[in-house]
């Protein structure tokens, strides 16, 4: 397992673990970062992260990519 942020761009990735506060863990969920989904980093410039997630895209910054590990 590794965080997204460091996840290959293009390369889809199953989520493994959502990991931080109770808050954190509420926020990713609604968001659609949830234990089994998959994900696509499409960017990443400088940390931060365009993600796409169930047909959306979704920014994140560093912060909680570190919590997210596939």
């Amino acid at each position: 397992m590794m965080p997204l942020h460091l996840a290959t761009q293009t390369v889809p990735q199953v989520v493994r673990h959502v990991g931080g506060s109770p808050e954190i863990k509420k926020h990713l969920e609604d968001l659609g970062f949830t234990v089994g989904s998959e994900v696509t980093v499409v960017s990443s410039l400088a940390g931060n992260l365009i993600v796409k997630v169930k047909d959306s895209r979704v920014a994140i910054g560093k912060d909680l990519a570190t919590k997210i590990l596939v």
